[in-house]
């Protein structure tokens, strides 16, 4: 039996569950969950011991440095070999292992509900399936939706069986307030002070250029991996003529009239700004994923895991 599925049968029902997350996490959803697990523990099998370090000091299996023996240290340590060249005791140090804390955020700005909502939808499942990789792996993770703020937050938390409480935090976010990654990242590194992997999923609509809350991650000790969610139909929309915009999170409204060579224009800039963004990302060594809202979520994790920019 699957191991969710067993799950299931013993939890109990929650009166707060939502038809939202029955929806958007069925049981074909979960069962690709498992696949993907377990593609995770093949991709990282004996290596997640040797690439998940700390620069702590402490009882771990890889040689950080020596230090003089003082009475009362374990003899078991002395650096016998060194003795023996040099005739000096030195103890070895080792670097502490700990466990990985993987921080989800999630662009829930107006932008991302922007066409029926088929950005945010793509970007909840993204997180999901990201945090139970994490979870199977016993890392600590934490999710956090942000639009020009810190809107909510699932703190950090282990284990598989904490899934569910991601899946039904995941179904309360709706699309809702202006996109400024900055001011909402400065916020999230000043609460949190435990650095690890953030994982940003965003159509970085930003105004204020998506550049700041990259950097804001970065500047602070994270290290940055950016899932950029884009819908296809945003770089030529289906108008024509004489149309009234409106921007979806300012309420600004103006007047155009929409012609084909606009509509190419339009396009161009689409691409050009994608192209700005992995760029930017190449540059600074940020882990740069582009997620099309129109490939299966399991396919765009996937190709996360065969990066290696995951679970580090």
């Amino acid at each position: 039996m699957a191991w969710l599925d067993l799950l299931r049968r013993r939890r109990r029902p929650s009166s707060r569950e939502r038809p939202e997350a029955a929806a958007l996490f069925d049981d074909d959803f979960q069962r690709r969950l498992e696949s993907l697990a377990l593609v995770s523990r093949r991709v990282f099998a004996g290596r997640l011991r040797a690439e998940r370090r700390t620069r702590k000091k402490g009882s771990g299996v890889e040689f950080a440095d020596h230090r003089d023996y003082v009475p009362g240290d374990d003899f078991r340590a002395v650096d016998w070999n060194v003795y023996q060249r040099f005739g000096r005791l030195l103890v070895r140090l080792h670097e502490e292992e700990e466990d990985l804390s993987i921080h989800l955020l999630l662009d829930r700005s107006e932008s991302m509900g922007f066409g029926g909502g088929k950005k945010l939808a793509q970007a909840k499942r993204l997180v999901a399936a990201l945090a139970y990789v994490g979870l199977a792996h016993l890392d600590r993770v934490g999710i956090v939706a942000l639009d020009d703020r810190v809107a909510r937050q699932l703190p950090p938390t282990r284990g598989k069986g904490r899934i569910f409480r991601v899946f039904r935090f995941l179904a309360g976010i709706e699309a809702g307030g202006r996109t400024d990654l900055g001011e909402a990242l400065r916020t999230f590194v000043a609460q949190h002070r435990r650095r690890g992997l953030a994982v940003l999923v965003s159509d970085l609509y930003d105004p204020a250029g998506f550049e700041r809350g990259i950097n804001t991650l970065r500047y602070h000790g994270f290290e940055p991996y950016v899932l950029h969610v884009v819908d296809r139909a945003d770089a030529r929309p289906d108008v024509s003529g004489d149309v009234r915009v409106q921007d979806c999170e300012t309420g600004d409204e103006r007047e155009v009239t929409v012609t084909a060579p606009l509509l190419e224009k339009l396009g161009r800039a689409w691409v050009d700004y994608q192209a700005e963004i992995a760029h930017f990302c190449l540059a600074h060594r940020v882990p740069y994923l582009v997620a099309d809202a129109d490939l299966p979520f399991d396919e765009i994790v996937l190709r996360v895991l065969r990066r290696g920019g995951f679970l580090r």
